[in-house]
């Protein structure tokens, strides 16, 4: 078939065949297909939506596209971690060191910043000299050599997916979900992974606010990576305010610091430990995901997870001397207290708002070519439930541009609703789904 003939038939709500598929993605990385073409296949898949098969063939396609890691050279069963993106949410940092400290191999594809969302490459280049962009054979020599590496999408792997995201965020058709599943699962598949655990987030800071969007996504993702023949299991957990107390690059390395430490906040560390159980279940090192929540605190009170965070660090080209002694990281030129203009309780937090203010701080970007400030961010002193009194600290905003702190402070002032009537903090963990659930 002609392309004006394979984007005819998904307007008309037909069945693209797998070889339809893989011809118009292939063609399409290789140049051979024009982007107004591409752009017209996605609409039409967006609006009239893609069935089970369709949505596998485009994750084969993408996926071998590029390089496949193949570990098994590797000792152990290697399971990576996949969160679907929040505000504050650092646990990838902790989750990697405490999970490898326990002998699973962790293999981790990280993204940047999207959005209003922080990104976990972002977040470890502020650690000064960490690099992120290794090769496959330097990836597979870290993984050896300390259990796991942190790396971003190069082009080896997944290079259709890249090319045709890009596409999708300027095409409005971002927000398909088997287009969303295909895009996560052809990277995660790409780095020889067997395992795999899902955070999929639902709330007013997540991609995806309604449960049953976030349901569904973790449904479509969990069913990829079983047909792929990796093991997929997936938490829901609420996006409802920001996780633990700290947004922005640095800071939240500093947040996670504390948290190997075993000075983490109560809601990031239940998360995490819920996500390192599952991971060093799967793994084979705990019979169940409770007794993997059990060994992941003791990796941490042990001081196991610190010591191969220090491990990671240095054998990806950071500067230990910042994770050892944090209190010499450069500091923010300017900060500023937004403060309650009533009293009573914190009944919610409009979270997208906290993370659009951590960009307009300069922790994310508003462009793409922007440069990051790493040392921007929030500080929050109240959290949902928590009891106020007017001209008590909510967050304190940092940034080494006193005009940005102008632009930031009114929205995180918005961002707080404050009532008379107290209110319970939020269910963290929502839901656990595998294929049998």
């Amino acid at each position: 078939m002609t392309p004006y003939e394979i984007i005819a038939k998904k307007r008309d709500g037909h069945t693209c065949s797998p070889e339809e598929i893989n011809w118009l993605i292939n063609a399409y990385t290789e140049g051979a297909l024009p982007d107004y073409q591409m752009a017209a296949w996605l609409m039409a898949a967006f609006i009239r939506g893609l069935n089970d098969e369709e949505k596998h063939a485009i994750t084969r396609a993408m996926l071998h596209s590029g390089i496949v890691a193949d570990l098994s050279d590797i000792p152990g069963i290697k399971v990576d971690k996949h969160s679907t993106g929040g505000v504050g949410d650092k646990v990838s940092i902790i989750l990697a060191p405490v999970v490898a400290a326990a002998g699973v191999p962790v293999p981790m594809i990280s993204g940047r910043g999207l959005g209003h969302t922080g990104g976990t490459l972002d977040k470890l280049e502020s650690i000064p000299g960490f690099k992120t962009d290794y090769d496959f054979e330097n990836y597979r020599r870290i993984i050896r050599e300390t259990g796991v590496c942190l790396i971003g999408q190069t082009k080896e792997i997944a290079p259709a997916d890249k090319k045709i995201y890009a596409l999708r965020d300027v095409t409005a058709t971002v927000e398909s979900i088997p287009l969303i599943s295909a895009s996560i699962m052809s990277k995660k598949l790409a780095e020889g992974i067997d395992a795999l655990v899902l955070d999929v987030k639902c709330g007013s800071g997540a991609f995806m606010k309604e449960p049953e969007r976030a349901e569904e996504l973790a449904r479509s993702l969990i069913g990829i990576g079983e047909a792929a023949g990796k093991t997929t299991v997936a938490y829901m957990t609420n996006m409802d305010e920001p996780l633990g107390r700290k947004v922005g690059n640095w800071l939240e390395i500093e947040e996670c610091i504390d948290a190997l430490n075993g000075n983490g906040p109560a809601d990031l560390m239940e998360v995490t430990h819920h996500l390192c159980g599952a991971m060093i279940w799967l793994g084979g090192k705990a019979r169940d995901a409770e007794e993997g929540r059990a060994i992941s605190r003791e990796m941490i009170h042990s001081g196991k997870a610190m010591k191969k965070f220090l491990e990671i660090v240095e054998a990806q080209q950071g500067n230990t001397e910042f994770i050892r002694h944090p209190e010499r990281y450069p500091k923010a030129r300017y900060q500023r207290e937004v403060t309650a203009t009533a009293t009573g309780w914190v009944n919610a937090i409009d979270t997208m708002q906290i993370g659009i203010a951590g960009v307009e701080l300069g922790a994310g970007r508003l462009k793409q070519e922007d440069t990051l400030d790493m040392k921007a961010g929030l500080i929050i002193h109240k959290k949902i439930g928590d009891k106020v009194q007017s001209g008590e600290k909510l967050a304190t905003l940092l940034a080494d541009n006193e005009a940005r702190l102008d632009k930031a402070a009114p929205r995180v002032q918005n961002a707080y609703t404050i009532r008379d009537e107290t209110v319970e903090p939020p269910t963290l963990i929502l839901k656990y789904l595998d294929k049998n659930t």
